[in-house]
């Protein structure tokens, strides 16, 4: 690292987010590149070559980035319908709309999905796509050049459905693809667009959507496409009790053993909600080290239910936070859900002792780099990783008598982000994107979301 330009960021309360939570009054961190060098008390070591920029953090809170887990882009443009429904009711609201998406929809979309996550301090997003109706275009690579563009480190899930109304699914018959042309699709996805290398920016997994939306062979063949090519797998699991009392009626059995059958259960698979899990489903997850993303505003939008974060993490299961699609989390940010995870979890059986303002953090951060497998690289601040990070300003009226900053970040409103880097390159400064024009962005996702609802119309 000593030929790479460096830039020193000093004077700023820091929360590493690492094995011990190790958290500096007033600190420092160095970066190099794209990797982190230096963090520590104090600040930064004297004679440093190469400084290109100093930051003053006086008054922030440096972090680990963001890391989302789990998101639908396409919703960006779908936001504020069927507000008063359960999760079968809004899908049956809603897919006969999102089955006219086509590849300028998804790029807008996807575009104001990052953007509004990147500004909010997620450097690491994911979007699970499963909607493909025949003739849409380059969906895939469509939101694959809007992450590129925006800045952020992403993973596509790239999802299918193949179980439609004719099959007793829920997605109409035309927006469905077939077992055959779903699972060539998702390879040549994998093919085209996943860097398996440290420090990627861009990776793929193999993400059917949810047990009542594909069959049981594109479960069962696409965990064995994912696991001969060598990438993470991720669905939907476990979120409302009538998926579960779906999976009793059809399979003879709850999601978990189900998933388990199709061999839908490791350390490579992560799957969303996972909110009605009994003492033996946890279990299960805890001996195979399964992931989940836990999406607490969307659970709550769609009174699934609380999860029962607090026993996950004591089972050892790797939980990370996500935001969900802006269907169900029209606020499409991040950040609010280090709050809503932890206020939400005390509403449950554990109260006030279900999480702390340093638990949420971490699932926010280091949880989710756990989740997609990445916790080598993201995820917390020690050097040698990946120069993914954050710049929470918390000295103004929102924050400034909040002795805590990390209990300010979490418990208080929504803070400035004063800078985010991904991979060394800053790509929020002052609260605003540096690689998008927001106005723009804006405006192509009105324009998108009434052509959408046009073509609705006219059926």
């Amino acid at each position: 690292m000593a030929a790479a330009q460096r830039v020193v960021i000093e004077n700023g309360a820091i929360a590493t987010v690492d094995a011990d939570d190790t958290e500096f009054a007033h600190g420092h961190v160095v970066i190099a590149g794209n990797r982190i060098e230096a963090v520590g008390a104090g600040r930064a070591p004297e004679g440093l070559e190469n400084v290109v920029r100093r930051i003053d953090a006086t008054g922030h809170l440096v972090t680990p980035g963001l890391v989302n887990t789990h998101h639908h882009f396409y919703q960006w443009i779908t936001r504020g319908l069927a507000t008063d429904h359960n999760l079968f009711d809004w899908l049956v609201a809603l897919y006969p709309t999102w089955a006219r998406i086509d590849e300028p929809m998804v790029d807008a979309a996807a575009r104001g999905s990052l953007a509004m996550m990147a500004r909010g301090g997620v450097t690491t997003a994911m979007d699970h796509h499963y909607v493909f109706p025949r003739g849409s275009g380059d969906l895939s690579g469509t939101i694959i050049r809007a992450a590129r563009e925006t800045g952020v480190r992403f993973t596509l899930a790239r999802g299918s459905m193949d179980r439609s109304e004719k099959d007793g699914g829920l997605p109409p018959d035309f927006a469905v693809e077939t077992l055959e042309g779903a699972l060539a699709a998702t390879e040549a996805t994998v093919a085209a667009h996943h860097d398996a290398s440290f420090g990627a920016m861009t990776q793929v997994a193999v993400a059917p959507c949810s047990p009542f939306s594909v069959s049981t062979e594109l479960l069962r063949e696409g965990a064995r496409l994912a696991r001969r090519l060598g990438v993470r797998l991720h669905t939907h699991g476990s979120e409302t009790v009538e998926e579960e009392k779906f999976c009793h009626e059809l399979f003879g059995m709850g999601p978990t053993d189900y998933f388990e059958s199709t061999g839908w259960l490791g350390d490579d698979v992560w799957m969303a909600h996972c909110v009605h899990m009994n003492d033996s489903d946890i279990a299960a997850f805890a001996r195979t080290r399964t992931g989940v993303a836990h999406c607490p505003s969307s659970n709550a939008r769609l009174a699934a239910g609380i999860a029962r974060v607090p026993d996950l993490l004591a089972a050892g299961v790797p939980v990370g936070l996500g935001v969900d699609g802006t269907a169900s989390n029209e606020s499409g940010e991040l950040h609010t859900e280090l709050r809503n995870a932890l206020l939400v979890n005390r509403l449950g059986a554990h109260r006030e002792r279900a999480l702390t303002a340093r638990q949420a953090l971490r699932l926010g951060t280091y949880g989710g780099a756990q989740v997609l497998g990445r916790a080598a690289e993201i995820g917390s601040l020690e050097p040698g990783k990946l120069a993914d990070l954050v710049l929470w300003r918390m000295d103004t009226l929102a924050h400034a008598s909040i002795a805590d900053p990390v209990a300010a970040l979490v418990l208080g409103a929504a803070a400035p982000v004063t800078a985010s880097f991904v991979d060394g390159r800053q790509i929020v400064e002052d609260g605003r994107l540096t690689q998008v024009d927001e106005g723009a962005v804006a405006r192509a996702t009105r324009d998108q979301a009434r052509r959408l609802a046009s073509v609705t119309a006219r059926g």
